[in-house]
């Protein structure tokens, strides 16, 4: 049977609710193409040379994005410090207030953030809809909690903070600490991720200035525009969330600097199986995990298994990757009616059909340096549309044994293919699951948890989850990174409002030239 769009679900009808929203973030249309405006000196302006962005979902060209020049973004970068002046003073009560407007705002528009995520991401309904409720249900939690974060005289930072994101959360990790930092007395500035979001955060946006917030949106190439937003002796601290490669780049910007810093990287998370036997357990972790195609910083890619254990793990593990699902997130049949659920699916398209021909690359490359390939799922049989552009699609990968000098064996694919590596010792497990230089997240599996316990003490994770996948966390969670997957302060919680402010009497947790200090986690 023939597939087709779900009604009301078409890019054209998706934009033209957006315009409605915020119309004035659009500009006139280039190619035949509507045309973002950047939110600069307190107005939506079109500045900026156009450039097409292409939705992952089926390779067309959705919007166009106005990338600034860096004069135009030192500009926005004074104008935001002028701000923040002016918002440091306000009452915590007015700011708290501005912030509720902003949500009840962002709220009414819940659906329509979501279905922009879905086209412009790639990311199926359910999980679209969850990174719109963790942000604004997030920011609800703080601004329940701001005023004992801030006692004992913690003030907002010299100067705005920078945020500069990757594309796979634009509402729950982008909007959501922008929203924090507001609250905490900071004007904000964000640079739009350029593989995707611009569009849900060009509305986002749009709904937070109309509730008379200091927030600044601005699109442009890194190259242009980080010595702007990084460097700038306005900018109070700077935000980072994505790869090692320009996370790197954004750290050795700051190093003849003390301007305050939280720069998260992702690391390669790996969950390791010792003396195990729960494997009904581990099966139902295991496809969840497979969620936006791993796309995300906290994903395990890594899977380092006791060898006796290795023929009871893949009984359990190959059956859980045949049975993911995955396709054009809304894609539905003849009989779909209005009302009836968008398809649920664990995952669309990656980000882009570079990313996914990059990661084909690394699988034939690992393959052809001896790895042996477990699983090779294919397209054929996955709900897409008839004659649609399949490019940025991967079906899972399962490789045994990726050879050192691979790239995956060294690096997170940040994509659906997992690696297993086989070990004898514990002293090969713990090796094997550092392999990176340090992570954000990982797991044991293991019956006896005080054995687990004993070997997560010497895992270079933030977090260690026993039989249990551990996660970035939301309200008072706190989140960091050991080794080279962090750089700066901890966030989360009571963290997050610390890292944006000063004064009190303790100092920062978080990784420093000098110092790093660990919360419990």
């Amino acid at each position: 049977m023939a597939l087709r769009l779900a009604d009301g679900t078409a890019w054209s009808d998706v934009l033209a609710r957006a315009v409605a929203a915020t119309g004035e973030a659009f500009g006139a249309e280039v190619d035949g193409v509507t045309t973002l405006h950047n939110l600069v000196e307190g107005e939506w302006r079109a500045t900026g040379q156009p450039a097409p962005v292409r939705t992952p979902v089926d390779n067309t060209v959705v919007i166009n994005l106005r990338r600034l020049d860096a004069d135009t973004a030192r500009a926005a970068v004074l104008h935001a410090a002028a701000e923040h002046r002016t918002w440091a003073r306000t009452p915590l009560a007015d700011r708290k207030a501005r912030v509720a407007d902003a949500l009840d705002s962002l709220t009414a528009h819940r659906d329509l953030l979501a279905m922009l995520l879905v086209w412009e991401i790639g990311k199926p309904w359910r999980l679209a809809c969850a990174d719109v409720d963790r942000a604004l249900d997030g920011v609800r939690w703080y601004a329940d909690e701001i005023d004992r974060m801030l006692a004992g005289g913690r003030e907002p930072l010299p100067g705005p903070v920078s945020n500069i994101a990757s594309w796979n959360y634009p509402m729950s990790v982008l909007v959501h600490a922008e929203l924090v930092q507001l609250l905490a007395g900071n004007a904000v500035i964000a640079k739009t991720p350029s593989q995707g979001g611009a569009v849900c955060l060009t509305v986002a946006h749009a709904l937070m200035r109309r509730a008379g917030l200091p927030a600044t949106l601005v699109s442009g190439g890194g190259e242009e525009l980080s010595e702007v937003l990084v460097r700038a002796p306005e900018i109070g601290a700077v935000a980072f969330v994505g790869g090692r490669s320009n996370g790197g780049k954004v750290a050795a910007a700051l190093l003849d600097t003390d301007k305050r810093h939280f720069i998260e990287q992702e690391g390669l998370n790996a969950w390791g199986i010792w003396n195990f036997s729960q494997w009904d357990l581990l099966a139902a972790h295991l496809k969840k995990g497979f969620e936006y195609g791993k796309q995300r910083c906290t994903a395990y890619p890594r899977f380092v298994v006791q060898r006796d254990l290795v023929d009871e793990f893949l009984d359990m593990y190959l059956p859980v990757v045949r049975s993911v699902r995955f396709g054009h997130p809304l894609a539905v049949g003849d009989d779909w009616a209005a009302g009836d659920p968008l398809p649920e699916l664990d995952f669309g398209p990656l980000i882009s059909a570079a990313k996914a021909e990059e990661l084909h690359r690394k699988v034939d490359e690992a393959v052809r340096g001896g790895a042996v390939p477990l699983h090779r799922g294919k397209l054929t049989g996955a709900p897409f549309l008839p004659g649609q552009d399949t490019s940025a699609y991967v079906a899972p990968s399962v490789l045994l044994a990726p050879p050192g000098r691979s790239r995956l064996m060294h690096a997170e694919p940040f994509g659906p293919v997992d690696t297993i590596v086989v070990v004898d010792t514990t002293d090969e497990l713990l090796a094997a699951m550092n392999a990176s230089n340090g992570a954000l997240v990982a797991s044991l599996a293991c019956d006896d948890t005080d054995e687990a316990s004993k070997l997560a003490v010497d895992l270079q994770a933030f977090k260690v989850g026993i039989n249990k996948p551990r996660s970035r966390g939301d309200r008072d969670e706190p989140f960091g990174g050991r080794g080279a997957s962090w750089k700066g302060a901890f966030v989360g919680g009571d963290l997050l409002v610390q890292a944006v402010t000063v004064g009190g009497d303790s100092r920062l947790y978080g990784n420093f030239p000098d110092y790093n200090s660990y919360p419990a986690t």
